[in-house]
């Protein structure tokens, strides 16, 4: 028995069976990916907040890791027939966040499912959202006016800016159109006047 139940103190009892049940219930959590099947479109991540485990004799707490998380569904910006894609790869940071009941028969099937297993707030029933970042790797140069789609190092970028109503395309690499590089294409079969130039090489 708790040495508060021992000292008659109910409040001090429920307060702490509320903690303890409010441990068991997960929300979200940062992780760090371990590897990506682009074909189930599924993580594996490892939560990067440990769990705590008592020795029940001594009552010292020590510090865990939780288990790996398998097959969690990665979440990419998508609506309309549209998708953008990122090459996601181990080692990257994301934000797992837990269904609150179990997306078993979902996942598999898709459409409106029953739950398999009548569990709640489970770490089997992870989403992965890839792109935060903790502090030793933030992201360097975001821009506060414009919208960027960027690698991560910022050397390569389409950028778009209202204030000036452009688009910017930074690309140390070269900029291809259907696999022709943009800088060295030329037009076959070029007439002067009204003609029509055949199409690039």
């Amino acid at each position: 028995m708790d040495q508060r139940q021992r000292l008659g103190d109910p409040t001090s009892a429920i307060a702490m069976a509320t903690r303890e049940r409010q441990a068991q219930i997960w929300t979200a959590l940062p992780g760090i990916i371990q590897s990506f099947d682009p074909a189930a479109m599924t993580c594996e991540v490892q939560p990067s907040i440990q769990g705590t485990l008592s020795d029940p004799k001594t009552g010292k707490a020590t510090s865990v890791n939780l288990p790996l998380l398998v097959d969690c569904p990665v979440q990419f910006p998508s609506g309309g027939g549209v998708t953008l894609t990122l090459p996601i790869a181990a080692n990257d940071e994301c934000l797992i966040v837990f269904a609150s009941r179990c997306i078993d028969a979902w996942w598999q099937n898709g459409g409106i499912q029953p739950p398999m297993v009548y569990r709640m707030h489970d770490l089997s029933d992870g989403f992965v959202i890839p792109g935060i970042w903790s502090q030793p790797r933030v992201l360097t140069g975001v821009s506060t006016s414009k919208a960027q789609l960027r690698s991560t190092d910022g050397a390569t970028m389409l950028e778009l800016d209202p204030e000036a109503q452009r688009i910017n395309l930074i690309a140390p690499g070269g900029v291809y159109i259907n696999g022709i590089h943009f800088d060295e294409h030329h037009h076959t079969g070029v007439q002067t006047g009204s003609g029509i130039s055949g199409g690039p090489q």
